[in-house]
């Protein structure tokens, strides 16, 4: 792994675009875009590792799992042409955080405020299940990110792999402070310095279409986040 200690936004984001640590993710998503799917076909794929997208002096950070193969891995933003995207940047905009509650692609003036949102992995995973080596070697530049933040005072995490890995990455910095297992709304604050984790079920479609994550749960979060940000 490159010394990520000195890099900014930029140098990192330049890094984590060009990198191909991970054979089976580098062979999957340039596969995925040669191959492209029928509703995409006139789509030039982005087809490398995404970088984070928002406000990286924000104060909140959101923690996702991985791009999606047609989504995130054809657009090069995170969340952004599946879904998921459909479904968290209308509810980031009813909460005053996105200037719109579409996301479609780079150049569709999107723009999120106070937040920066990321992902464990940056390439598409098979099946949507990233290896515990794989997330291992690309963890390192999340957690960069979130070295970067020094305004920060939430995460949010969404779904379960993001939560674990947040917990193994803070838990370090707040030895000896308990963070509370996975579950939707599950809220958790630390002290010195402090810090709310907040975890929410992922705003993937098999969440979504079978009701297990609605509109208004999925609102809730997002209200939470306004309760406990210092103004």
């Amino acid at each position: 792994m490159e010394d990520l200690s000195t890099m900014n936004i930029n140098t990192l984001n330049e890094t984590i675009i060009s990198c191909r640590k991970c054979e089976r993710l580098v062979a999957w998503r340039e596969a995925i875009a040669v191959r492209k799917t029928r509703a995409y076909r006139t789509w030039e794929y982005w087809g490398k590792p995404v970088p984070g997208f928002g406000d990286i002096n924000g104060r909140v950070l959101v923690l996702g799992l991985a791009p999606g193969a047609h989504g995130s891995n054809r657009t090069g933003r995170m969340f952004t042409g599946d879904g998921s995207g459909d479904f968290l940047f209308p509810a980031l905009h009813r909460a005053g955080f996105a200037n719109q509650a579409q996301s479609i692609s780079m150049g569709d003036g999107l723009q999120v405020s106070d937040m920066f949102i990321t992902a464990v992995c940056r390439c598409a995973p098979p099946d949507n299940k990233p290896t515990k080596t794989e997330i291992e070697n690309c963890m390192p530049y999340a957690m960069r990110e979130i070295e970067l933040m020094k305004n920060l005072q939430i995460v949010v995490t969404l779904g379960s792999i993001a939560h674990s890995e947040a917990i193994r990455y803070f838990g370090r910095i707040y030895a000896g402070q308990s963070i509370a297992k996975f579950k939707h709304n599950g809220l958790t604050q630390l002290a010195d310095p402090p810090l709310t984790i907040l975890s929410s079920y992922h705003p993937s479609r098999q969440n979504t279409q079978t009701g297990r994550l609605t509109v208004s749960m999925f609102d809730e979060i997002w209200q939470t986040v306004n309760l406990y940000l210092k103004k």
